[in-house]
């Protein structure tokens, strides 16, 4: 896929939070073939339910250059295996809120399958493969986030092998 045909930069790392609407319009702008968008939003929510742990904060850090580096292979990978015409990727950095959004991915394709399993993919690779550290703040302290098992798999039934999970 030609990148300069996009005015959109398709993987942005930053602190501020982003339109959904406005990511979308930027994305499918020009693209007459477009007739399907497929998204994904991730929210910061509290993981421990029935827990009095809850979340108060979680903080993300990253390697500058590194992260966008690795998204953006994530991305050509998704261009090789499905008939997608175009693809966003945004990941917040930095303290966040509980309900605050963390992440979006937003996929254009000519039909909703392929941008329904190119959004799938693009999330459960980012989950085991972008290099992102999360850290929660719970009444008893902050914590590092572990990688989980299910997202190894999730990955997996992609044909991709994966041990993030310890």
């Amino acid at each position: 896929m030609n990148r300069s045909a996009f005015a959109t930069p398709r993987v942005t790392i930053q602190t501020a939070d982003f339109d959904l609407s406005a990511e979308v319009a930027a994305l499918r702008a020009g693209h007459k073939g477009v007739g399907a968008v497929c998204s994904f939003v991730g929210t910061v929510r509290d993981r421990t339910k029935g827990s009095a742990d809850t979340i108060s904060a979680m903080e993300l850090e990253h390697y500058p250059g590194m992260t966008e580096k690795a998204i953006e292979a994530m991305i050509d990978e998704a261009y090789k295996r499905f008939d997608i015409l175009g693809a966003r990727v945004i990941h917040r950095v930095g303290l966040l809120q509980p309900l605050d959004q963390i992440v979006l991915v937003a996929v254009t394709s000519a039909h909703r399958g392929e941008s329904f399993q190119a959004c799938e993919f693009l999330m459960d690779y980012l989950k085991t493969q972008a290099p992102f550290w999360k850290k929660e703040q719970t009444p008893q302290g902050a914590q590092w986030v572990d990688a989980r098992v299910s997202d190894d798999a999730a990955l997996a039934k992609w044909g991709i092998s994966a041990s993030n999970a310890g």
